[in-house]
């Protein structure tokens, strides 16, 4: 969607607009992991430093054991940002500047809410008397937020009120968090011109969680007895104050901007898909080798998984996976179940030569990983070692034995050429290995299992990774990474790693579980009711090239979608790996429409018609 003047030209910023203006970015994210809009920021700034230069900076709040690895401090910058930085330390707040370490080391600017934790009751009196906003003294983060507010209200007052400033001033804030500032900055009217952008409404995420037909009902939902009946209503009172204060009013797809005008009672100015750093994924002329080398260490997984009781052919074995938050509908787990359970039966049915493992990545609470498991991987490594030296001896002493006979050396007799301890102790830890016991398909010890909407669905289909399905399920309620023992490896390479990504939501406002997957050359399926899935659904050769199955979901049953799921899937299991490999080449080749460099333009957009709008 891009703004239109009345003479019907696209409105587009300028250099004199970059020039004579200073961009600052605002999001509760910045320098602090909490979820989809860190991404969006982080892989955001190489792109906006190259249009916007030393004009840009980011702001967030101050969480030490957040920034003790990815912010470092440093002098405060000359100039007007810098003696402003200075006189709010002065009036007693805590302020760091810095640079945040990532891509590009974007300026970066922190606020500490907590250390005025004794200002807070002043906060909401003064967020009361002036917006008739009630926010509970007991909600630890919403108080943190209006505090985060005042800190930048503050920051642009004195920022604003300064002779020495010669550029336009633009704030950028992402999500009610940073938007408690908006309302104050418009009731002084202070020459800031704001763009706020909501990735997913608070409401609407808990009505989708709650109603089955939230789209359906959209139309006919009063706001404000659902935000009382889900006790949220501070918080929607200041997303709508944030909406309806800013200049230009934004989201990140044509479904959630539906949801805006409905739930926050303004339809957005402009939609601001959401992209990534593709230099960071870039990899054309050796991706395959890459996706090899990951693959091989899910095998490691794998086989420390499964094979102390059975095993399969790796060769003959397609890795799926899901990722996101825990939200059991929202993110379509519901779906991809039942698709799984359909998948099991109809692989078997038609008798296909192949083994699915699927892999649910999400966050859950669990007490610790399953001991058995770490045992297992242990006892593996174990082996490995073991085989290595076995490997390492016969090598040399069969080396020494060729070249000293003249007659050559019997290949029967290479095991009598190893040291018989060796061979001992290898089939000790192999014994040691093996159980009789079923892979488990957690793996880790969940809080409230029982409870669990996954492992209850698991057990009642009975796909509990018996050694006769076809389909076998690993639920890791954790973070991926190198320091998890159980994988020693990156989110991200685990992706490369995999055949498949499967992100059938029921409510996604944009989506970046697919886009990952398409900048990591690896296929995947979305559904229509995510921002992702609609925004590549409605150009149908654009989703063919980056390797995306839309799901049907609008206005359809969850059974019957999930029929459609499985279907593709079961397809995707007949491709050979020719065939594969020349889908995974043009899903590279074509990712580069998701680059920040791309998509960026649209936030220009948003840029320009605030600098246009008073």
């Amino acid at each position: 969607m891009r703004e239109l003047s009345e003479e019907g030209e696209n409105i587009v910023l300028t250099p004199d607009d970059l020039n004579n203006s200073i961009l600052f970015e605002v999001a509760w994210e910045v320098c602090n992991q909490v979820g989809g809009i860190y991404t969006v920021i982080q892989s955001k700034v190489p792109s906006a430093i190259r249009t916007w230069g030393d004009n840009y900076f980011v702001i967030g709040p101050y969480y030490n054991e957040q920034v003790a690895t990815i912010f470092e401090e440093e002098p405060d910058p000359e100039g007007a940002v810098g003696h402003v930085l200075q006189e709010m330390r002065a009036n007693g707040f805590q302020v760091h500047y810095g640079r945040w370490l990532i891509d590009g080391r974007p300026k970066t600017i922190l606020f500490d809410a907590c250390a005025v934790d004794y200002r807070w009751g002043n906060f909401r009196y003064t967020f009361w008397e002036h917006h008739r906003i009630s926010i509970p003294d007991n909600d630890d983060l919403a108080n943190k937020g209006i505090a985060f507010g005042f800190m930048i209200f503050e920051f642009f007052r004195l920022l604003s009120e300064r002779d020495d400033v010669d550029k336009q001033i633009i704030g950028h804030f992402h999500e009610w968090l940073a938007g408690g500032g908006i309302p104050e900055i418009r009731k002084y009217n202070l020459p800031v011109k704001m763009v706020f952008t909501t990735h997913a409404t608070m409401l609407g995420r808990y009505l989708a969680m709650n109603d089955s037909r939230f789209y359906d009902n959209l139309p006919f939902y009063d706001w404000g007895k659902e935000a009382n009946r889900f006790n949220i209503r501070h918080i929607v009172d200041i997303e709508r104050a944030a909406a309806h204060g800013s200049h230009v009013f934004s989201t990140v797809s044509d479904i959630t901007s539906i949801e805006c005008e409905h739930l926050l009672g303004r339809k957005p100015d402009v939609i601001l898909p959401n992209g990534l750093n593709i230099d960071r994924f870039e990899m054309l002329h050796k991706f395959q080798n890459t996706h090899q080398k990951n693959k091989e260490k899910i095998n490691d997984f794998v086989m420390g998984h499964f094979f102390n009781n059975y095993s399969f052919d790796l060769n003959n074995t397609l890795y799926f996976f899901t990722s996101g938050r825990f939200e059991y509908y929202n993110k379509g787990y519901d779906l991809t179940l039942e698709a799984l359970a359909r998948l099991n039966w109809k692989m078997k049915e038609q008798n296909i030569n192949k083994t699915v493992v699927f892999f649910f990545i999400t966050r859950n609470p669990y007490t610790s990983i399953n001991p058995g498991l770490l045992q297992s991987r242990a006892l593996l490594e174990e082996i490995h070692r073991n085989c290595d030296d076995v490997q390492e001896s016969l090598a040399k002493i069969y080396f020494e034995k060729m070249i000293s006979s003249r007659n050559g050396v019997d290949m029967s007799e290479l095991t009598n050429l190893v040291d018989d301890y060796k061979l001992i102790r290898l089939r000790r830890n192999l014994k040691s290995w093996r159980t009789p016991n079923m892979p488990p398909v957690v793996t880790h010890n969940l809080v409230e299992e029982g409870k669990d909407p996954i492992m209850n669905f698991l057990k009642a289909s009975h796909l509990l990774n018996y050694a006769e399905d076809k389909v076998k399920v690993v639920y890791h309620p954790d973070f991926i990474s190198t320091a998890n023992p159980l994988w020693r490896m990156e989110y991200y390479d685990f992706v490369r790693g995999c055949h498949l990504g499967v992100f059938p939501s029921y409510y996604e406002p944009w989506g970046y579980t697919p886009l990952e997957c398409c900048v990591s050359g690896v296929p995947s399926v979305t559904s229509d009711l995510s921002g992702f899935g609609a925004y590549v659904a409605s150009d149908s050769e654009k989703a063919e090239k980056v390797g995306v199955n839309v799901i049907a979901r609008k206005h359809r049953s969850m059974y019957d979608a999930a029929e459609d799921l499985a279907n593709y899937m079961l397809e995707f299991t007949k491709l050979d790996k020719r065939e594969r490999i020349v889908q995974r080449n043009h899903i590279v080749e074509s990712s580069y429409m998701f680059d920040w460099d791309e998509l960026g333009r649209h936030y220009d957009d948003a840029y320009k018609l605030a600098l246009t709008r008073e």
